[in-house]
């Protein structure tokens, strides 16, 4: 099937579940497309082991043809960030600078190596012993929470705007900051790079720093075309020019493409919508990326669900997935605990708020797609089947449930607001 054959397919796919969802299920739209697709794979698996391969072969080969890491990470990872970014309220951002800095870096970097070391063992224990550097390599693949799975579902989550503020902005930024660390791993993995602390520093610096400065330049550059004119749709169309171009330029330059997408989106989310746009721009230019955002991630989930087919799971993978989503919650709750029990000494924090950033640090499709980018190997097969189960369990069991934490929490201190100072 050719290219506009296979995206029709799957269009057309996820929104008959999309339907199904909202008419009978009534969960988050990316939970429920996710879990219909899902309940849809293993029903076509269990056909297929009871002699009925009706479909089955059919979609083994569809999802043969679909490159789940340049999907998500060349194609709809930048129009969901910018989609995410253009709603972060700047002021409050830079308000929380150090939390989402430190959460962003240093937590990242924390949990890579608590479950690098915590992995290591546990495979070892489990007969499926792993060279450390790739118990570290999954590590960075699962350390980031992720910003497609977590900005979907906190629209729902019912939290205030300073802690979503907060989430959002720490999942924006940790996403390329765990993409830089996975590559540095992985290129010491496979013998492409040094392990010495100058090459790292250097390749880290130019990732972060240069795409957070070519960000800021492409979203200057936007900001300045669209006070020029007073024309939604080409002002709209130079935002999405602004996406795709800015973000392809950013991966030919070798440097981080979240990070620029990301920093454009904020320029653009407030500079650009305060000073740059009338009224009426601004209402298009946020009906036309609040479709882009919710299209895509019902696309991005039913895609997750499906995979489980081609997954090639075994009992043994889905007890050390959950071992390890065990893990990695764990990992989640010191990365966080211990930088906010510090910063609780300068400043006021909700008494609950280690809680809801341990739950709300979702794992999602760029864990899984990080994965999927690995060179064929051994290790590569088991860090993809540990890393599905643990990302299908982040999204069902974190997301469908951290409303319930927000709204338990703003009942037990509501003078507090779930607010983070």
């Amino acid at each position: 099937m050719d290219l506009f054959g296979t995206a029709s397919l799957l269009m057309t796919v996820t929104a008959l579940f999309a339907y199904v969802n909202y008419r009978f299920i009534r969960l988050p739209i990316t939970i429920g497309v996710m879990v219909i697709s899902l309940l849809f794979s293993l029903l076509l698996v269990l056909l297929s082991k009871a002699g009925l391969s009706f479909g089955i072969k059919y979609t083994e080969n569809l999802l043969a043809g679909i490159d789940f890491d340049a999907t998500l990470m060349e194609g709809m990872l930048s129009f969901l960030l910018f989609a995410g970014a253009l709603h972060i309220n700047l002021n409050e951002l830079l308000d929380k600078r150090w939390v989402v800095g430190i959460l962003a870096s240093i937590g990242v970097i924390t949990s890579t190596a608590i479950v690098g070391v915590a992995s290591w063992l546990i495979l070892g224990w489990f007969g499926l012993p792993m060279p450390f550097i790739y118990c570290l390599l999954f590590g960075s693949l699962i350390a980031p929470t992720d910003p497609v799975a977590v900005l979907a579902i906190l629209k729902t989550a019912g939290a205030s705007k300073s802690l979503e503020t907060k989430i959002a902005g720490e999942s924006l930024f940790n996403d390329g900051i765990a993409v830089v660390v996975f590559l540095v791993i992985l290129g010491i993995a496979v013998g492409d790079s040094e392990a010495t602390a100058g090459g790292i520093a250097k390749l880290f610096i130019q990732e972060t720093v240069g795409g957070a400065l070519f960000g800021l330049l492409v979203g200057w550059i936007c900001y300045r075309l669209v006070k020029s004119i007073d024309d939604y749709h080409v002002e709209v169309l130079l935002t999405l020019g602004l996406v795709m171009g800015g973000y392809a330029a950013a991966l030919a330059m070798h440097i981080s493409g979240p990070i620029a997408i990301v920093v454009a989106g904020l320029l653009i989310g407030n500079q650009g919508r305060a000073f740059a746009m009338t009224d009426k721009t601004r209402q298009n230019l946020d009906t036309f990326w609040e479709l882009i955002d919710e299209i895509l991630n019902a696309l991005l989930f039913m895609l997750i669900g499906l995979e489980v087919i081609v997954m090639g799971l075994n009992g043994d993978s889905v007890v050390v997935g959950v071992i390890m989503f065990l893990v990695v919650l764990t990992a989640r709750f010191i990365a966080v605990g211990i930088p906010v029990s510090l910063l609780k000494l300068q400043q006021s924090f909700h008494p609950h708020v280690i809680s809801i950033l341990t739950w709300g640090g979702i794992r999602g499709g760029i864990s899984v797609a990080l994965a999927l980018s690995l060179p064929q190997s051994e290790e590569r097969d088991v860090i993809v089947s540990i890393t599905y189960v643990i990302v299908i369990m982040s999204v069902i069991l974190q997301g469908l449930t951290i409303k319930n934490l927000v709204q338990f929490a703003a009942s037990r201190y509501p003078e507090s607001d779930t607010r983070i100072t």
